[in-house]
């Protein structure tokens, strides 16, 4: 240590500054393991268990319990979600097998597992809907859902107490409410290739008073979003905070070969300007659909139609919105040019987004504020992208 007036300046070598770096990184993952060891550690129920009991609020405003299904021969319960590619792959399977077994005495509960603030935007990729409570709602409307769909990403209480892990898993109780088969549905992820016949032989097997042959299965799907999990969504959401954001000058006929799209890729092309209210208010938007599909045959542009010299203004404002995407600013004074070149059915007003197939073929487009929805289901119900693996 040396004295600089009456402050003391510490100073050390290289092999001294990396010993204190290698401690204080021993002490930071120290620290982390300690706090993974302290969440519960969720495992299946074991056959012959007995079912625990719930509480928890469904897509149709009705609150359920165990005994609410007291009446039934066999209790079916799933826990799957929105957003999971195996899941979506498996939600017309569950819905035959309700309307199957609706006369049988068998009941078929879905239960969400996830916690919705764990599921990073990049674990979206498949899906146009998280796995909040309303987009649950707003799935089970669409497809029209025969069996109640209920709501564990609050708590998890009841998740932790049966012990997904992955969806779809599911987990069949007989008469007495002890569990009698938990596994998969059944073995082809692939949607028209199976009819979860695993899951259908156990119920036959409950329903007969028989022991189910094959009561144990591995399940394959998407792990469930424990709550803790939102470490590793915080730590992408600081990655993609740190990423460069750049902008490029583009002319007419820079455009015009963005829209052609000679790409194999589907390209979202949004236009917007710094002093147009709706474009900087929906833009976050278009960040996170970004975030979502990048990692799919997809990308998003936004040209900028503000004049260029307001092109340090122009940036400013997408790195304050961590627009880490490909961005241009229309390099002509004269908007009519950008106009045609975007396209001849646009009539001018901002902001207009165009969703272009490879080949040039604009499959969706909007003057005015996109509905991100309408957007993410138009995207991932494309060819070129789709909700299975």
């Amino acid at each position: 240590m040396k004295l600089q007036g009456d402050k003391p300046i510490i100073t050390m070598n290289i092999k001294t500054y990396s010993r204190l770096f290698t401690l204080i990184q021993v002490i930071i993952f120290s620290s982390l393991f300690a706090q993974e060891g302290e969440h519960p550690k969720p495992n299946p129920l074991k056959i012959g268990a007995e079912a625990p009991d719930f509480k928890l609020p469904g897509v149709d405003g009705k609150e359920y319990t165990l005994s609410d299904f007291s009446e039934k021969e066999a209790l079916v319960i799933i826990f799957s979600c929105n957003h999971c590619p195996t899941a979506q792959a498996y939600e017309d399977r569950i819905i035959q097998l309700t309307e199957d077994y609706k006369g049988k005495s068998v009941q078929v509960v879905v239960i969400s597992p996830n916690a919705p603030n764990a599921v990073a935007l990049g674990e979206l990729g498949y899906s146009d809907l998280g796995d909040s409570f309303k987009d649950m709602q707003t799935r089970a409307k669409e497809k029209n859902y025969n069996f109640p769909y209920l709501y564990d990403g609050e708590t998890q209480e009841a998740s932790l107490k049966y012990g997904p892990i992955a969806t779809p898993h599911a987990f069949l109780f007989n008469k007495e409410r002890k569990l009698s088969y938990v596994g998969r549905l059944d073995g082809s992820e692939k949607p028209g290739s199976a009819n979860a016949e695993d899951l259908r032989s156990a119920i036959n097997a409950v329903l007969a008073n028989k022991k189910v042959s094959n009561p144990i299965t591995k399940t394959f799907g998407c792990s469930v979003k424990w709550a803790w999990k939102n470490e590793w969504k915080k730590k992408l959401d600081e990655n993609w905070a740190q990423q460069e954001v750049t902008l490029n000058e583009i002319s007419p006929e820079g455009i015009k070969q963005l829209i052609k799209n000679d790409t194999d890729k589907l390209r979202l092309i949004n236009v917007w300007a710094t002093w147009c209210g709706p474009c900087v208010m929906e833009f976050p938007e278009f960040v996170d659909i970004h975030r979502m599909y990048m990692e799919r045959d997809f990308e998003f542009i936004s040209i900028s139609a503000d004049k260029p010299e307001k092109k340090e203004k122009v940036l400013a404002k997408l790195e304050r919105m961590e627009a880490a995407t490909q961005n241009y600013l229309f390099s002509l004074e004269d908007k009519y040019q950008l106009i045609e070149a975007i396209d001849e059915n646009w009539q001018g007003a901002l902001p207009y987004t165009i969703l272009v197939e490879p080949g040039g073929k604009i499959l969706y487009s909007q003057q005015g504020t996109i509905n991100p929805y309408e957007i993410k289901k138009k995207i991932v119900e494309s060819k070129y992208i789709g909700r299975y693996y």
